[in-house]
């Protein structure tokens, strides 16, 4: 379509996991669909993230009401792809190191039991050594997460783009969007590098940039870029069986602080290799190597498992989560400018949430009432906020 007009009910911008998400689900309701991508398939956050999905990290809110119905997308709408995207449920083991910290744990999930998310509560360290023989006999406690899953997210990108495609949906990679076309009081096409695209629904899926794509429209987003490490140790007999992480985790998650900060989660891989994590800081799209941060996330997955004290690392990478400041993701028609809509800011939770959000939004694209209220996630609350 170089240099013509194309047409479509939905265009999409980014070729992330939630760009790809919501591209099936809207083909697949019959909307005609394209993807435009200014690089390649997940070559932004998806590429470079460890393909969460947790239930166990998600204070009561929105956000938590969003991830239980994700799981069951995951588990229940895609059930017979699972084997493309290696979705495993290993389960995840939440650890606190001290009786204040267990105390939290303990009252946070009561609350999340009355949702119903299944959760046991692990106060001796028989009980942590059952699960994770190598678990740090020094922890206070835990919390068992029987549902926390994980998919190799580029897999699942790449996936969930094909079987867009084969319900009739057009990618273009190598794509910039650089204009949003608006027409009495409306969106209605992205001008692009090669050529127009008009559309009754443009959906910005753009990850950490998705700011500037709505600036293009003249709509503030305040979706920011915050930084973060993971480490990949050499492949090692020491076998870490579930994700397990700190439960200051959740904290910083919710956090808007914009220094460095520093919580231990620590997985093991098929292969052998064990993934140490994370870190969070907000340094723009500065991709620059942080010794600080690489130096404190050893550091603190040693105090989960001090048998990984001599064991070399093999590389580091970071990636920039999509950070809005009041911790929720925009989700749906921006009431500011009808005919935009936008799936953006998930953070760290996108791969986890990107199928929900995905068959949400080709429920309200097509009118019809959608399976979670939407309203809390609506962009247009974000008018006038900037991040802490």
């Amino acid at each position: 379509m170089n240099g013509s007009t194309a047409r479509a009910d939905v265009v999409i911008v980014g070729a992330g996991v939630v760009g790809a998400a919501t591209a099936y689900f809207a083909a697949a309701a019959g909307l005609s669909t394209i993807v435009v991508e200014r690089g390649s398939i997940a070559s932004g956050t998806s590429s470079r993230c460890e393909g969460n999905i947790l239930v166990s990290d998600k204070e009561v809110g929105p956000e938590l009401e969003l991830s239980l119905y994700s799981q069951r997308v995951w588990r229940e709408d895609l059930a017979e792809h699972a084997a493309l995207w290696e979705f495993e449920s290993k389960g995840g083991l939440v650890v606190a190191g001290s009786t204040a910290s267990m105390s939290g744990l303990v009252d946070l999930v009561a609350h999340q039991r009355e949702l119903g998310i299944r959760a046991e509560i692990i106060d001796d360290y028989a009980g942590l050594r059952e699960l994770e023989p190598y678990i740090n006999p020094a922890l206070a406690g835990g919390a068992f997460y029987p549902d926390d899953a994980q998919v190799q997210p580029l897999l699942a990108t790449h996936h969930l783009l094909r079987l867009a495609r084969e319900h009739g949906a057009q990618l273009h990679t190598g794509t910039t969007v650089h204009g949003i076309r608006t027409s009495g009081g409306r969106a209605v096409g992205v001008d692009t590098s090669i050529g127009h695209i008009s559309a009754g629904a443009i959906v910005n899926c753009a990850g950490p940039w998705s700011g500037e794509i709505a600036a293009l429209a003249g709509v503030h987003l305040p979706v920011l870029p915050r930084r973060g490490f993971v480490l990949v140790t050499e492949p090692v007999p020491v076998t870490v069986h579930h994700k397990v992480y700190a439960a200051e985790y959740v904290g910083d998650v919710a956090s808007s602080d914009a220094g460095l900060q520093v919580s231990p989660v620590v997985e093991g891989t098929p292969s052998g290799t064990i993934l140490l994590g994370a870190s969070r800081e907000r340094v723009g799209f500065d991709s620059s190597f942080s010794a600080e941060a690489v130096a404190r996330i050893a550091k603190s997955g040693l105090g989960l498992f001090p048998a990984l004290r001599d064991v070399g690392v093999q590389r580091a990478y970071s990636g920039f989560r999509p950070y809005c400041p009041d911790h929720l993701p925009a989700i749906g028609e921006d009431g500011r400018l009808p005919g935009l809509w936008h799936a953006a800011g998930h953070e760290g939770a996108g791969v986890g949430l990107s199928v929900g959000t995905g068959k949400l939004l080709a429920q309200a694209l097509r009118a019809e009432t959608t399976d979670l209220d939407l309203a809390p996630f609506r962009p247009d609350r974000l008018e006038g906020l900037v991040a802490a």
